[in-house]
């Protein structure tokens, strides 16, 4: 039999329906292959609990009861997801013991829809860092390279779903922390259209809080375009504890490849890439045009510099609202006594954390415009096409960015994620090739709100024509 852990997640679950294999037998296979890998992506698991689910799962089927769109699937769950009975740290040593009643909404949702839950994968301490790696389980190393990084926050997700240890994983998305290991770990990751999938029980926050960052959207990360629509029909089917009364009906593809009107922002001085990343837009826009579809360059629907300044404002502020008040009383005095004149990182990063409501609801009505501005874009383009990120995966643990040689900002590495991560649009990111040293390289596909299957279309369309296999 071939080995159905290599095969993405839709066709595992063809092989689930067709009854030619158990959903418990599935999970062993996969809990094996967890107990032979060496990359410390999946750090927390509850075995008896996932077999007594993947058993549930095989009644429902032998009784022939509905199941939910992904019944029977074994995966695992970004560690900042709240799970109930299972351990979630968020990465956080003060949280090494916390195991939540509860499960986050998302989690909920995917319950509902049948999924047994394998594990939780790793994240740096509350998602802040760019590298998967905390002081409570360690780092996660690239499949691809081991000296290389994952990238952050979704690292543990990423590196599981492509070293085949999960079909899925849901991950979350503030600011490129799910696409950012997606594109350096050759998978395919879907930040949402804002608000379609509840955020309430990811740690950031705190365990119990109701609310959730303004910008914070989960997500799916696999191995195939198709998984992802499945998984994005089960994050936005309201759980039944949610006691909603609408349910979402997002609009599926109406054009095929040939007839999309596709807009390529290949770069920009304010984050330029390096040249395999370049070759890997052009071998994009030369398939695209190749099939079709009616191609053109962009100089961006915003300005990118004016852009980042407002997601780097927003983001701040979002950020402080779990600041203990001596923190933030020590954050306001030293803002207080900065100069008018002084524009260091330090001053800019203490203005923003400090900033006062009017300031931010001025932020706010910006990035109403910002979103207008997309908007319009999309009224003559169905998709824009930009680089995930300015180079393939850094070397592990490093805190620069080198560019063509060139030394950039670190947190360079998420800029073009970052131009819808407070606009909040869909945006994937879909794998399409390989540097010289075989490290993935791929691409960011942006549409209009509530585009999100036309994204995964594209990607599925990409997929064929760059015969790209997972």
């Amino acid at each position: 039999m071939t080995d159905l852990t290599r095969q993405p997640a839709h066709v595992q679950l063809r092989a689930l329906e067709r009854r030619e294999i158990s959903s418990r037998e599935l999970l062993d296979l996969h809990l094996d292959r967890i107990d032979a890998s060496t990359l410390n992506a999946v750090i927390t698991r509850d075995d008896d609990a996932a077999r007594q689910a993947a058993h549930t799962a095989d009644e429902r089927r032998v009784r022939d009861e509905a199941g939910g769109v992904l019944d029977g699937l074994p995966i695992t769950i970004k560690d900042s997801f709240e799970t109930a009975g299972l351990r979630t740290t968020s990465g956080a040593q003060e949280l090494a013991d916390h195991i939540p009643d509860q499960d986050a909404d998302a989690v909920a949702r995917l319950r509902h829809q049948g999924v047994v839950i394998m594990g939780k994968t790793n994240t740096p301490a509350y998602c802040q860092d760019l590298h998967t790696d905390n002081a409570l389980f360690g780092s996660t190393l690239n499949p691809h390279d081991p000296a290389r990084t994952v990238g952050g926050s979704s690292g543990g997700p990423a590196a599981a779903v492509a070293a085949h240890l999960t079909p899925a994983d849901l991950g979350s998305d503030l600011a490129g922390s799910l696409r950012l290991p997606a594109h350096y770990c050759g998978v395919y990751g879907l930040r949402p259209t804002h608000g379609l999938v509840p955020a309430r029980g990811h740690i950031p926050r705190p365990p119990g809080w109701l609310t959730s960052s303004d910008m914070v959207t989960p997500g799916p990360l696999a191995r195939h375009p198709r998984d992802l629509d499945l998984l994005l029909t089960a994050l936005t089917a309201p759980a039944p504890a949610e006691d909603t009364p609408w349910h979402v009906d997002l609009p599926t593809a109406s054009k095929g490849i040939d007839q999309l009107r596709i807009a390529i922002w290949a770069e920009d001085p304010n984050c330029p890439v390096d040249h395999e990343t370049a070759q890997a837009l052009i071998t994009v826009e030369k398939a695209l045009i190749a099939a079709g579809a009616l191609v053109r360059h962009t100089p961006g629907p915003v300005g990118f510099a004016d852009s980042t300044r407002l997601f780097e404002q927003l983001l701040h502020a979002t950020a402080t609202a779990t600041t203990n008040d001596e923190t933030a009383d020590t954050e306001l005095a030293a803002a207080r006594q900065l100069q008018d004149d002084d524009c260091s990182r330090r001053a800019i990063f203490l203005r923003h954390r400090t900033q006062t409501h009017r300031s931010w609801l001025r932020a706010n009505e910006e990035r109403a415009q910002l979103r207008s501005d997309w908007q319009r874009f999309f009224t003559e383009h169905d998709v824009l096409v930009t680089p995930a990120a300015p180079t393939a995966a850094i070397p592990a643990g490093s805190r620069t960015l080198a560019v063509g040689g060139q030394e950039q900002s670190f947190f360079d590495q998420t800029g073009w994620a970052n131009l819808t991560s407070h606009i909040g649009l869909p945006s994937l990111v879909v794998p399409v090739t390989t540097t010289t040293q075989g490290l993935p390289i791929g691409i960011q596909i942006i549409g209009r709100p509530y585009a999100d299957r036309s994204l995964v279309a594209v990607a599925d369309g990409l997929a064929s024509l760059l015969c790209v296999s997972e």
